[in-house]
């Protein structure tokens, strides 16, 4: 007999143990649903205690992955993320250099010839100039809009103006724009009693141009002299 209890003991000695390392085991985790039916906890959301996953509901899985799982560190993490950054700002930076917006210059050149018509009442003038327009900008500018009136002391004597005028591309620089302006004097041009008829004229320039979806407006003074008696004035260049 002491030899049977020996032997029973000894062969029930493994199984005791190793449901004893079970039962440890299993207290490290949380009672989470049961097969047979018998559950000593909260119900498992995606099989709801069965054990098995409803066919039809694949998709609604449930994955616990433990917090030192290596796919929830990935590496060169800091690296991406710098690497990120620095392309948005030089992309952001390239944008502001192509698009931010550039000075427009209007500059007259010179008076390339003045036309006396006279009349029995008036002298009319046709004073033609060249202007040069400048363009930094990365993108076309239109000219909307170009109006010029000539002032002899202070008094205006003639107006014009341009619509729907031709663009400028990008980085350019268009210098060969005529502008006329028709001048309507009399008493100074046509006495007899002086030999020189020059005019001291002041043009007022506006120009009314659009880009990048937005208009500006440019102005400017220039001074020229003309003569009023006779077509002998001669092209030259204008002072601003």
């Amino acid at each position: 007999m002491v030899t049977t209890g020996g032997n029973r003991e000894a062969a029930e000695g493994p199984d005791l143990t190793e449901g004893m390392e079970k039962v440890k085991t299993l207290k490290q985790f949380p009672p989470y649903g049961s097969i047979n039916g018998n559950p000593s906890g909260d119900t498992c959301p995606t099989c709801r205690g069965t054990g098995r996953i409803p066919r039809g509901h694949e998709d609604q899985l449930v994955a616990v992955i433990p917090c030192n799982d290596v796919r929830l560190r990935p590496r060169h993490t800091k690296l991406y993320v710098c690497l990120s950054m620095a392309a948005c700002l030089l992309l952001c930076c390239l944008i502001l250099f192509f698009f931010f917006p550039r000075s427009i210059t209007l500059t007259p050149v010179s008076v390339l010839s003045v036309m006396v018509y006279f009349t029995p009442d008036t002298v009319e003038m046709e004073v033609t100039n060249l202007i040069n327009i400048t363009n930094e900008n990365f993108v076309p500018v239109e000219i909307v809009e170009f109006s010029m009136q000539g002032l002899v002391s202070r008094v205006v004597v003639g107006k014009t103006k341009i619509s729907n005028m031709t663009a400028i591309q990008s980085r350019s620089q268009k210098s060969n724009l005529l502008i006329s302006c028709f001048i309507c004097f009399s008493t100074y041009c046509k006495s007899s009693s002086i030999k020189i008829h020059t005019l001291f004229l002041e043009l007022q320039m506006t120009m009314n141009i659009s880009y990048l979806s937005h208009t500006e407006q440019l102005s400017l003074d220039t001074y020229e002299y003309i003569d009023c008696g006779t077509n002998s004035t001669i092209p030259h260049p204008v002072s601003r």
